[in-house]
C-alpha cells in the first residue's frame, strides 16, 4: 500500500499546480494525475454534473490502486468533498484531501485587516464554499468575484497584455473597492496570472494559492495513516487526460510543469478512456 501512487485530479491542467507542489514536498511519492479534459471546464457547469464527473474520475483512480485522493480543483472540492469522504474515506479507508480549507487557513494567516478577496470560477463562487469556510472566523469579511475568462487566458498562454489587464481590472474592482489586503486564488489556474493580478491589486496585497498548503495536508495525512513511501527506487509519475486529443493537454502541461514534461503515451485505463502523459523522476 505504501508504494501505491497518490491520486490527484482536476477538470484539466490547473491541478498540475497542486501536483507540482506535491512533487516538490514529497519527492519520494508516486503520483497518478487525471485531468478530466473531456468535461472541462467544470466552473460553469451545474454542481450536480461536477459531482458526477468528479466521483467517476475518483472511482477510476481508486480502481487503479491509489492510496490517497487529492481533489485539486476548487469547483470539484466545493461540489463533492463531503460525498468523497463518505464514499472513499469512510467506505474504503482512502484519505481525501481538497483545496478549499488549506487555502482558507493560509489566507486567514496572511490578512492584516481581516478583509479577504476570493476569486474563482462561477461554480466556485456560487457554491459559497469559501464564504462558508470562513464562518469559523467571524472577524473576517469575504468579498467574492467570479473571474471566468482567467482560465481562457491561461490556457491560451496569455499572462500579460492590454486585454488581460482590462479584464482583470473589471473582475477585481469590487475587491479593490472593499480594501481587501489578501486575495485568495480560488482556482488552480490563477497562480499563472499572479503577475497580472498583483499589477491590478497593487504591491501591498498578498496573494494566496492553495497548492503548497494542500501539499502540506497531503503530507500530514500520509504521516497520520503511516502511508509514506519507503522504497528507495525512483517513483513513477503518470499524468493522464480524458479528452480525445493528448496534444493540447501536453502543451498546457508544459506550461504548468516546465519543459521537462515528456512525450505522450496513449493508454486505456479503468472505466473512462484515458490518454496518459508519463513523467519519471
Amino acid at each position: 500500500m505504501n508504494d501505491a501512487p497518490l491520486g490527484v485530479f482536476d477538470s484539466g491542467v490547473g491541478g498540475l499546480t497542486v501536483a507540482r507542489a506535491i512533487l516538490d514536498q514529497l519527492p519520494n511519492e508516486a503520483v497518478l494525475y487525471v485531468g478530466d479534459t473531456a468535461h472541462s471546464p467544470y466552473g460553469p457547469k451545474p454542481l450536480a454534473d461536477v459531482r458526477a464527473y468528479a466521483l467517476a474520475v475518483m472511482d477510476d483512480l481508486v480502481a487503479q490502486g491509489v492510496k490517497l485522493l487529492v481533489i485539486a480543483c476548487n469547483t470539484a472540492s466545493a461540489a463533492v468533498f463531503r460525498d468523497a469522504r463518505e464514499r472513499f474515506t469512510h467506505g474504503a479507508g482512502i484519505p481525501v484531501v481538497e483545496v478549499v480549507l488549506p487555502a482558507v487557513r493560509a489566507a486567514a494567516r496572511a490578512t492584516r485587516n481581516n478583509r479577504i478577496g476570493v476569486i474563482g470560477t462561477v461554480g466556485t463562487v456560487n457554491s459559497r464554499a469559501y464564504v462558508d469556510a470562513f464562518v469559523a472566523n467571524p472577524a473576517i469579511e469575504v468579498v467574492q468575484a467570479a473571474c471566468p475568462r482567467f482560465v481562457e487566458f491561461v490556457e491560451a498562454g496569455i499572462t500579460s497584455g492590454p486585454e488581460l489587464f482590462a479584464v482583470a481590472e473589471e473582475y477585481l474592482a469590487p475587491l479593490k473597492a472593499e480594501g481587501v489586503d489578501t486575495v485568495l486564488l480560488g482556482c488552480t489556474h490563477y497562480p499563472l496570472l499572479s503577475g497580472a493580478i498583483r499589477r491590478v491589486m497593487g504591491p501591498g496585497v498578498r496573494l494566496v494559492s492553495s497548492a503548497e498548503e494542500t501539499a502540506n495536508d497531503v503530507y500530514q495525512e500520509l504521516v497520520e495513516h503511516d502511508l509514506l513511501r519507503t522504497a528507495t527506487t525512483r517513483p513513477r509519475h503518470v499524468f493522464e487526460a480524458t479528452g480525445e486529443s493528448a496534444t493540447p493537454f501536453l502543451a498546457l502541461a508544459r506550461r504548468f510543469l516546465g519543459p521537462e514534461v515528456p512525450d505522450v503515451d496513449l493508454v486505456q485505463t479503468g472505466a473512462i478512456p484515458i490518454q496518459a502523459l508519463r513523467r519519471n523522476r
